[in-house]
């Protein structure tokens, strides 16, 4: 055989080589470790110390200056070098596990923090915190580590195969898990406040580092498994033509990706470990690395993309941080953690990728939706039933508390002849339950009718971020001390929760109001709310954290007949206004065609319906604080008892989510009681498992 060879066209450029490819990569690593250098001294020149450039200069020139009373050499060795090293590490473990993520699961939304390892590794390490044990630092990266590693496998198990193809079911999943986590953490941090102390802020990932001793330790390991990963650096690029394509070339498929996961998870473990959960770098710093690929293709290639990502993350990590101590101060900084910025940018960056990700079709409908009552009677014995169930509900919680009453007392408390100490006490509980069944009611009613207009059964107003935008104006009125009491409270809340709808949905009308991709940008604003309120919520008064993250988790802790007065005048209003439109509620809820076929105009009723949704949800907050779930877990066991049509969902919903508002806030009264476990918590306890459930059921 001979080889033919074709003469190339004139003025056509010659095929660029391996060599050239190269080089081209290793320059572009060079120029991200260039800026990643001149970041870092930016970086070093920020503090609380007063020490600055002309100080450093002259230290590094060999002069012995002071500052304040203290050597130049001991700020930058005790102080500022072991939060630049700590944000390195941090920043270039995260990137790189991010890269692996989302290279194993083909999606780009994948991250530590969609995937739940930064929750799972946070909730062992606070677990270790509030049992009182004193663990080494290598113990505490094995106890990350196994919390990290179990909540990636269950939420890679639950998303299923699609996992791949559909960024809502992953990013769903992980959510979910994270939100389950977050709340069984939260938990401890209010039950074991000794031995949590300062979590909360470090919680949100926070580079102050005791000394330089952690970070020298986590760099080693963090090269060993860069190694590891760049070891699978041509399988993973194999693997990005497909999975069938990879292994009829001979890649074993799941032996590389359970090592890729395992080293993105010890990579996310080790970050953890040294500087607490700083949010989202694994999410942006690979966008970043992909961003400079398309100018430089060799980084295309594992074997530069996952240290482009990496150095992206440090870089990312070193510029959030000296941002925000240059804006802030060095002082005021000193209690904000670098988390904050990060996930705000992880929210830009969710946004931004949802906007670009076409819709991948509805989440079916799980299977115990399907069974539904069909007669009428059926339907008015399953209300009636609900009802008494609700009613025995409202007297056990009323009963239920540190100290035990019996029915007589309320009997006595209604004639205005009971005890002191039985009057004082059911003074407290029956406002208290009075908001809980009000709110579950109309975040019941708010998920019924989210569920149905995006045509997605794992929607809900906490989801799509309603309650965080109602709690952030909330926070907002309580830390800066306004005067205005509960009237500006409340129009706060609600100014804010139709604010954060408002812009969810302007954002999602950008190429069609598609069911999936409201979703997503919901969980992105939710995220960077959730920053917001926290940086809010950190610069406040010390005194009043525990407070305000208490009612941010959800609790009727000191609720009056006044606070409950809002959520009983909107649900009369909603209620008959969504009945009137229950027609077009279900026609919504079958496709995008039917309704226009119809004449429905679609996204009129659908924005109608969603601002109904959030005003229920925004005053929801006023009640009993962020709550969680409630919007799913009702509306899903409704439909399974009465079918799909919302003329019976809506009031079934309803009742059931008045059911579980009031049960989770009995329990958080009496379970560990004097001490009380905010409902929030405890619905997100339950909620977030059944969550999952109804994702795993509902998988295609």
């Amino acid at each position: 055989m001979s080889a033919t060879h074709t003469a190339a066209p004139a003025g056509a450029k010659p095929p660029r080589t391996a060599r050239g490819g190269r080089l081209s990569g290793a320059a572009a690593l060079a120029a991200l470790l260039t800026a990643t250098v001149l970041v870092g001294l930016w970086h070093l020149t920020q503090g609380t110390s007063g020490v600055g450039v002309t100080d450093l200069l002259r230290h590094l020139a060999g002069a012995r200056e002071e500052s304040g009373g203290a050597p130049v050499g001991e700020i930058l060795t005790g102080s500022r070098l072991p939060r630049l090293l700590a944000g390195v590490a941090v920043g270039f473990a995260l990137g790189c596990a991010g890269a692996l993520l989302q290279s194993v699961t083909h999606n780009t939304l994948a991250s530590p923090d969609t995937l739940a390892v930064t929750a799972g590794a946070y909730f062992t390490l606070s677990a270790v915190a509030a049992l009182g044990l004193t663990v080494s630092l290598w113990a505490s990266g094995a106890v990350a580590f196994a919390g990290g590693l179990t909540a990636a496998v269950l939420v890679l198990l639950l998303a299923g195969r699609a996992a791949g193809t559909s960024g809502t079911r992953l990013v769903l999943a992980g959510s979910a898990m994270a939100m389950a986590l977050d709340a069984a953490t939260g938990t401890l941090l209010i039950l074991f406040r000794e031995n949590t102390t300062g979590l909360y802020a470090w919680g949100s990932g926070s580079l102050a580092q005791l000394n330089i001793d952690a970070s020298t330790r986590a760099f080693p390991l963090v090269a060993v498994l860069l190694c590891a990963a760049l070891a699978l650096s041509r399988r993973l690029d194999v693997m990005r033509l497909g999975d069938d394509t990879a292994t009829t070339l001979g890649v074993p498929i799941r032996t590389t990706r359970t090592a890729a996961v395992l080293c993105a998870v010890l990579l996310t473990s080790t970050a953890v470990t040294l500087a607490g959960p700083i949010a989202f770098v694994g999410l942006g710093a690979p966008v970043l690395a992909r961003l400079i690929a398309g100018r430089v293709h060799a980084l295309r290639r594992h074997l530069y993309q996952l240290p482009a990502a990496g150095l992206s993350g440090a870089l990312l990590v070193l510029l959030a941080d000296a941002v925000l101590r240059a804006v802030q101060g060095a002082d005021g900084a000193a209690s904000i953690p670098t988390g904050v910025p990060t996930a705000l940018l992880g929210a830009v960056v969710i946004v931004v990728l949802a906007l670009r990700l076409r819709d991948t079709g509805q989440v079916r409908q799980p299977p115990g939706a399907r069974v539904a009552v069909r007669s009428r009677r059926a339907f008015l014995l399953v209300v009636g039933g609900t009802l008494a169930l609700l009613a025995a509900t409202v007297v056990v919680a009323v009963l239920a508390g540190s100290l035990w009453l019996r029915t007589g007392d309320l009997v006595l408390w209604a004639r205005g002849t009971a005890p002191p100490l039985i009057g004082q006490a059911l003074d407290d509980r029956v406002p208290r339950v009075l908001a809980a069944v009000l709110a579950g009611a109309a975040l019941g009613l708010a998920g019924c009718v989210v569920q149905g207009t995006v045509r997605n059964p794992l929607a809900e107003p906490g989801v799509l971020g309603i309650t965080a935008g109602a709690g952030l104006g909330a926070t907002a009125v309580v830390t800066s001390e306004l005067p205005g009491g509960r009237p500006l409270l409340i129009t706060a809340a609600v100014v804010t929760g139709l604010a954060t709808f408002a812009l969810i949905a302007l954002l999602a009308r950008r190429g069609g109001l598609l069911p999936d991709r409201f979703v997503l940008i919901g969980i992105g604003c939710g995220y960077g709310i959730s920053a917001v309120t926290t940086f809010l919520l950190l610069r406040a008064d010390p005194w009043n954290t525990p407070r305000i993250f208490t009612w941010l988790s959800g609790t009727t802790y000191g609720r009056t007949f006044p606070d409950v007065v809002p959520v009983a005048v909107a649900l009369a209003l909603a209620l008959p206004l969504l009945l009137a439109m229950r027609g077009r509620l279900d026609l919504l809820a079958v496709d995008e065609d039917t309704p226009r076929v119809v004449g429905v105009p679609v996204e009129r009723t659908r924005f109608v319906a969603l601002s109904i949704a959030a005003v229920l949800a925004a005053l929801s907050v006023i009640a009993v604080g962020v709550v969680g779930f409630v919007g799913l877990v009702a509306p899903h066991l409704a439909r399974s008892l009465v079918g799909a049509r919302h003329g019976r969902v809506i009031p079934v919903a309803m009742l059931l989510g008045g059911v579980v508002v009031c049960v989770a806030d009995a329990l958080g009264r009496t379970v560990v009681a004097p001490s009380q476990v905010p409902a929030g918590l405890m619905i997100a306890l339950v909620g977030g498992p059944y969550f999952l459930w109804v994702l795993r059921r509902s998988r295609a």
